[in-house]
């Protein structure tokens, strides 16, 4: 898991704070810093749940490109 600030971490604090939010991923493709990622909560629930979170998405995104073809 990484830990501490990721390539992203001031846009994910404005996402967080802006949206009062408990917890934030954001994921950036061919950013003005490369690809990367920043997530950010201090619930452990969140973060846990994180993975079920990641996997399920990938499920949505698979589908819908299913639907494309």
């Amino acid at each position: 898991m990484a830990e501490g600030a990721g390539k992203y971490d001031y846009e994910a604090t404005m996402v967080r704070l802006s949206t009062k939010a408990v917890g934030v991923m954001v994921i950036v493709f061919g950013g003005d810093r490369g690809h990367g990622f920043s997530m950010q909560s201090d619930n452990p629930k969140f973060l846990k749940a994180v993975p079920d979170i990641l996997r399920s998405m990938a499920d949505q995104i698979e589908q819908d490109m299913k639907n494309m073809s």
